[in-house]
């Protein structure tokens, strides 16, 4: 059991809605940003990727409330959003300078990385759509109570794109409960993003504050220290020896601090190449810890959106089972299904999860 309480998807119009930022992701394939003269064109965004991971992979109702200048790369990004199926009724469109002074559509050069030589992203999201929107702009009792939803996600990519985006969050989740959304929280700690707005220690402040809102918390094995100041015993600089046991403690720790959380959940990486990896996951419930499936040695062709795909299988596994085992097995299973293709987004079907969970290899299948 989890102690939460979703409500009936027969009284609410979505099972999700994300907030958060959507941006293009410009991807040299196996090359180099820095070299390439072609690039394919992806949308994704932390907390976005969630909701279409939802929508196409898991098959339930999802939403995006996000803003984009009115220009035709906005209108590329809603093409995208649109092919993935997310509901694009709370896209807020603002009017654009012409030369992007004052609202920007963000953009993501993303390379993949190949053995010793890791992923690297790039981003141009300054003065974006997005990061201006405020919590005046949505009516959130509309959202959450006429229509009704019954998980919102969100998380700290997107509190970190400005000084408003921090308040608009806590709008959006006091609502969120003010109706009874449950509310999940990714840490997604970048340390790019915070650069500008007073790095670790404004980051420390602003989640932590955050954090008193949420009822399902979401990280790696580098969130919880960063963004939250729980540092993980035991684990060396480059994270070589990141042990499930060192994370049990930490967790104890975050949930005794904030005693409104009812599931910690974490992907656990160890990075042996860029195209390698171990790749696990545990998640906490009701005192109750549960480890996903150890897959030791995973091949990973672009790991962007594998951590977002593991929170889509996670809050499936929560909402649709009630079943924190199967949840932590199915975000495993989909993060890893995730990371076997290119773009932020999965490619995967339930079916493939749900194979991949019963411990199904990867003989061709004709």
């Amino acid at each position: 059991m989890t102690a939460l309480h979703p409500r009936p998807a027969g009284e609410c119009r979505y099972d999700l809605v994300a907030l958060g930022e959507v941006m293009l992701r410009l991807d040299p394939g196996p090359g180099r940003v820095r070299t390439t003269r072609a690039f394919s064109a992806w949308e994704g965004g932390g907390e976005y990727n969630v909701a279409r991971g939802l929508h196409r992979c898991f098959g339930l109702r999802t939403a995006i409330v996000t803003a984009f200048a009115d220009n035709d790369v906005g209108r590329l990004i809603e093409d995208l959003i649109m092919q993935g199926g997310v509901d694009r009724t709370f896209v807020r469109w603002l009017p654009g300078d012409g030369v992007g002074r004052t609202i920007r559509n963000g953009i993501n050069f993303t390379e993949r990385g190949f053995g010793v030589r890791g992923a690297r992203g790039t981003s141009d999201r300054g003065h974006t759509a997005a990061s201006q929107l405020r919590p005046e702009d949505v009516d959130w009792d509309h959202l959450f109570g006429d229509l009704g939803v019954r998980w919102l996600h969100t998380g700290g990519v997107y509190a970190a794109l400005s000084e408003t985006t921090p308040e608009t969050i806590e709008a959006a989740v006091t609502a969120a409960h003010r109706h009874g959304t449950i509310v999940s929280y990714d840490l997604n700690y970048r340390p790019s993003l915070w650069q500008a707005f007073g790095g670790k220690p404004r980051a420390q402040e602003v989640n932590r504050r955050l954090a008193r809102h949420v009822d399902v918390m979401i990280g790696n094995e580098e969130d919880f220290g960063a963004a939250l100041g729980f540092e993980t015993p035991g684990v060396d600089a480059d994270l070589s020896n990141l042990h499930a046991a060192n994370f049990r403690r930490m967790i104890e720790d975050v949930t005794k601090a904030y005693d409104n959380l009812r599931v910690v959940a974490t992907t656990l990486r160890t990075v042996h190449t860029a195209t390698v990896n171990d790749w696990g996951a545990i998640a906490w419930a009701a005192g109750r810890f549960v480890e996903a499936t150890h897959r030791p040695g995973l091949e990973i062709m672009d790991r962007v959106g594998g951590g977002d795909s593991f929170a889509a299988g996670l809050v499936y596994g929560l909402l649709e089972r009630g079943d924190l085992a199967a949840a932590v097995e199915y975000g495993a299973a989909h993060g890893a299904l995730a990371m076997t293709t290119p773009g932020d987004t999965s490619m995967a079907s339930l079916p493939e999860v749900e194979a991949l969970v019963r411990g199904a290899g990867a003989r061709v299948q004709r």
